[in-house]
């Protein structure tokens, strides 16, 4: 389809998943990550993609990824703003401020400055997909895990704002909320909350799986094929919507 596809948090995980399978369709890739080494490898993996080491709560970093995104293709036709951290975990009270504003920083933040520029190139065109990973978190309460849960809430209101703003432009804005996705991210999340819960980690687990009615996780895949439909004429006339995968998240509590 060769549309020109910029993805945050690009190196790892989700993004490198949608990275992969809209380089494997024909799109042109730009992916920027904090991790140096996952962006090298990316870079070695897909060596016509543009891919920079970025922090997005950096203006100056996302100024000179995004700049280059401009410069060298005139514009973007999707672009996901998906980078995001877990965050601390525990009981409010218990939180220190500065780990509750990192992960906000990441998450609400880094999302703001990528959005901010593709608001304006995209109006400039007249079309384009603005697609953010929010999470099933952003859509429930979720106990120990406040500072996580307030980012992702964050990002749907984000989302519901900018169809608004960007609908008579012809843009759309959607978000995608992942259940809980299979992979060394999520052990990380279930080792944390294990620790904040005092429950074991097999336990963490299996409250996941109890609470979604397919009873089953989700792969970085299952949202990378929900990303490219929204990314598909077939999505034409869809703004403004949460789409979740997550096997339908009927309780995210013991």
């Amino acid at each position: 389809m060769g549309q020109r596809v910029v993805i945050t948090g690009g190196a790892s995980g989700i993004g490198l998943t949608f990275a992969r399978r809209f380089h494997a369709r024909g799109d042109r890739v730009a992916l920027c990550d904090a991790d140096a080494s996952a962006v090298a490898a990316a870079r070695a993996e897909m060596p016509d993609a543009i891919a920079v080491q970025a922090d997005v709560t950096d203006p100056a970093q996302m100024d000179a990824f995004l700049g280059k995104v401009e410069q060298d293709w005139g514009g973007a036709d999707v672009v996901c703003a998906n980078a995001g951290t877990g965050g601390p975990a525990g009981r409010i009270e218990d939180l220190d401020f500065d780990a509750w504003r990192a992960c906000l920083d990441v998450n609400l933040n880094g999302a703001f400055l990528t959005c901010r520029w593709a608001a304006r190139v995209m109006r400039g065109q007249g079309a384009g997909l603005i697609l953010l990973t929010s999470s099933t978190s952003g859509l429930y309460g979720v106990p120990h895990r406040s500072p996580y849960v307030a980012a992702k809430w964050g990002l749907i209101g984000l989302m519901k704002t900018l169809a608004m703003e960007l609908g008579p432009a012809g843009v759309r804005v959607n978000a995608i909320a992942p259940g809980a996705v299979e992979g060394a991210r999520m052990d990380r999340v279930v080792e944390m909350e294990a620790a904040a819960s005092g429950l074991s980690p097999d336990d963490v687990r299996q409250i996941y799986v109890k609470g979604s009615s397919l009873r089953t996780w989700v792969s970085a895949d299952d949202l990378a094929d929900m990303a490219l439909f929204l990314a598909s004429p077939a999505a034409a006339r869809v703004s403004g919507q949460v789409l979740a995968v997550d096997g339908h998240t009927e309780s995210m509590v013991p």
